[in-house]
């Protein structure tokens, strides 16, 4: 493998939590108390199709100006929370990986439907292990489609084939897929069976697994 490809939230941060505080207080606005469960459902899909899908569950009727409001306050609201993370919030073995990928030259980009994968990556400390960023900024389709990794290996100069997804989300997996990549299942959910491998942590994750790939 030439290129590692990243998702953000659940795989190099945990970022879920104030995703789902932030979507809750919006299914709240709309009479509806978003669970768990659901918010498992919104794991890697654009904030415009997380609203659709919390709008539907609700039975609510939104037009476009209110769903624009609503948008743009849930934004405001994680960008809110996120803007006291640091680097204790780097998922364990995470650094270890990059840190071995740029050691032995193998390209790194991040694949994340987030619009604020930049400054996430800046408040981690971890922007210099990434040769490219994609994220929500530079593509129109939601996984599973497999535009953000398709960019992301364009990014890095490299063919599909030669790149593995670390992912968290079954649509990632099945985005990753769809792109002709190697897929690496973070977290040990069931709905992660499809990746060609599975990890529950990035810590397990040894050098001697990598130069298996």
């Amino acid at each position: 493998m030439k290129g590692f490809l990243f998702d953000l939230d659940g795989v190099i941060v945990d970022t879920a939590k104030y995703h789902y505080i932030a979507w809750k207080r919006v299914g709240q606005q709309l009479g509806f108390e978003l669970t768990h469960e659901h918010n498992e459902q919104l794991k890697g899909v654009s904030r415009v199709d997380s609203l659709e899908r919390i709008i539907a569950w609700a039975g609510a009727d939104c037009n476009a100006e209110e769903k624009q409001r609503l948008l743009v306050e849930k934004n405001e609201d994680y960008l809110r929370q996120i803007e006291n993370m640091d680097t204790d919030e780097i998922l364990e073995g995470v650094e270890e990986v990059l840190l071995y990928a740029n050691k032995n030259n193998i390209s790194v980009a991040l694949g994340s439907a987030s619009k604020n994968g930049t400054r996430i990556l800046e408040k981690l400390g971890l922007t210099h292990y990434f040769q490219a960023i994609i994220d929500g900024n530079h593509v129109t389709r939601s996984k599973p489609d497999p535009e953000v990794f398709l960019k992301g290996a364009a990014a890095l100069g490299l063919d599909p084939k030669d790149c593995i997804v670390f992912e968290d989300a079954a649509a990632g997996i099945e985005a990753a897929q769809k792109a002709g990549m190697k897929t690496i299942g973070m977290g040990g959910s069931p709905e992660l069976a499809a990746a060609d491998y599975c990890f529950d942590s990035m810590k397990k994750i040894s050098p001697a697994f990598i130069e298996t790939l």
